[in-house]
């Protein structure tokens, strides 16, 4: 057992970071800037480093515009369109990035594209010149295009062995059946093999377009300079695309195990149930829920008598999982072969036992303390902070949400919290993918 002021630590640096931070988070003034062309972005100022840094968003540009056959078409276009774009073949764009220190990026996930943008001032305009050139006209040539498939192919075998990417993989299968979030966002061997140049330049047509657009930027920088920017970088784009078609769908969890024979020391644990949009208006609440069950490291319950009181397992943990058309309540857990039986049953027993008798006065205030304390720590650089602001349009977040957000969460009583874990709390309806050769599971 770790010593009561051991344990409570953390939340006393947590609570002094929140005093020492929270005046300057307080007086971040977020401003909406739209361009000549009518491209939004919302802009914070920051004089103190000569630096510009754009996060911004194709909302339903992700993997759910992979053409049939052909998945992992997004994934590919996302990690090869900054190898190589308009006059420049991939090693002079990339030597270009190099020498000015440039940082330009893609990403593609289930529900959007999203890409990252870092320079500093005195290299902005060819910066932004080459971040346009990515957007505007990537060339897809094919040594890049076959160099990054090769790689990505590589980690798609590599995950075949890897416990825990057979279980989420099992686990998507099993919760999603036929909807495309069943899918692996890099897709398998034979749909990448499938892919073409023409699907690549197909979709960066389709799914990067001005109306999915959020933008978040931060730096010295005026608005009717950042204004002339947002026209520069994304006025050529098209305005409107080929819609996302994938559908919402409510998870239909029949509770259960699934177990995957493979041939290691332990067994590798994941859970799932239903769980809550990021609009529902008790997510606050499902924050606090979700610290103090599995969220909250050593200060989860699910840790607490796994791990502290019996020894069960490294680490236990569970996860709100808002997705634009589903919402998940995940977690996982790794033990011994001999001892996941015991595991699994542990898991449903805290649920229930929150779910019965809700959670104490004092595991809300220290989940509280948390998640206001740690807030200011994802305002650390000025990339994160445009990340912020990226994610609260993309979220239809008020404008004033740095402001707000705290408030909110010190909002939450005991009794939101033990009335929303009465309703969202499924013990039964847990859905276990154990990936080893466990023992002790019942039926």
């Amino acid at each position: 057992m770790i010593p009561r002021g051991t344990r409570l630590l953390p939340l006393i640096l947590v609570a002094l970071t929140l005093v020492l931070t929270r005046p300057a988070l307080a007086e971040v003034e977020v401003e909406e800037v739209v361009s000549p062309g009518g491209i939004k972005a919302w802009l914070v100022r920051d004089e103190t480093v000569p630096v510009t840094a754009i996060e911004f968003t194709f909302k339903d540009g992700g993997a759910g515009l992979d053409p049939d056959g052909r998945e992992g078409t997004a994934n590919l276009a996302a990690s090869t369109i900054d190898e190589g774009a308009g006059p420049y073949d991939s090693q002079a764009f990339q030597q270009k990035l190099a020498d000015r220190s440039i940082r330009i990026s893609f990403n593609a996930g289930r529900d959007a594209l999203s890409g990252s943008f870092y320079t500093l001032n005195r290299y902005r305009d060819e910066a932004l010149e080459l971040l346009r050139l990515a957007l505007t006209q990537p060339r897809f040539d094919s040594e890049p295009v076959e160099r990054i498939r090769g790689q990505i192919m590589v980690g798609i075998r590599q995950s075949e062995s890897d416990p825990e990417s057979v279980g989420a993989k099992a686990l998507r299968e099993a919760v999603f059946g036929d909807h495309p979030y069943a899918e692996p966002v890099n897709g398998t061997e034979a749909s990448l093999a499938a892919v073409t140049v023409d699907d690549l330049r197909a979709y960066v047509k389709e799914a990067l377009t001005q109306d999915r657009l959020t933008i978040g930027v931060v730096g010295d920088i005026e608005p009717d300079t950042l204004g002339a920017m947002l026209d520069r970088v994304f006025g050529d784009l098209p305005e409107t695309g080929r819609a996302d078609p994938t559908p919402d769908i409510e998870p239909r969890i029949a509770g259960g195990s699934i177990v995957l024979d493979m041939d290691v020391p332990q067994s590798t644990i994941l859970f799932a149930q239903r769980g809550m949009a990021i609009d529902d208006p008790r997510y606050y609440a499902g924050m606090v829920l979700n610290y103090v069950l599995g969220g909250g490291s050593f200060n989860s319950v699910l840790t607490d008598e796994i791990r502290v009181k019996r020894g069960l397992a490294y680490s236990v943990y569970s996860f709100l999982h808002p997705m634009d058309h589903a919402a998940l309540l995940r977690g996982g857990a790794a033990t011994q072969n001999a001892r996941a039986g015991e595991t699994v049953d542990l898991v449903r027993q805290v649920l229930t036992d929150i779910r019965e008798n809700g959670v104490a006065a004092d595991k809300v205030e220290d989940a509280k303390t948390y998640l206001t304390g740690s807030f200011p720590l994802r305002f650390t650089s000025s990339s994160q902070i445009a990340s912020q602001l990226d994610a609260m349009q993309y979220h239809g977040f008020p404008i004033d949400y740095f402001q707000t957000r705290n408030a909110q969460v010190e909002a939450v009583t005991q009794e939101a919290v033990d009335a929303l874990a009465a309703d969202l709390l499924d013990p039964q309806g847990l859905l276990f993918v154990i990936v080893g050769r466990p023992k002790g599971l019942g039926g």
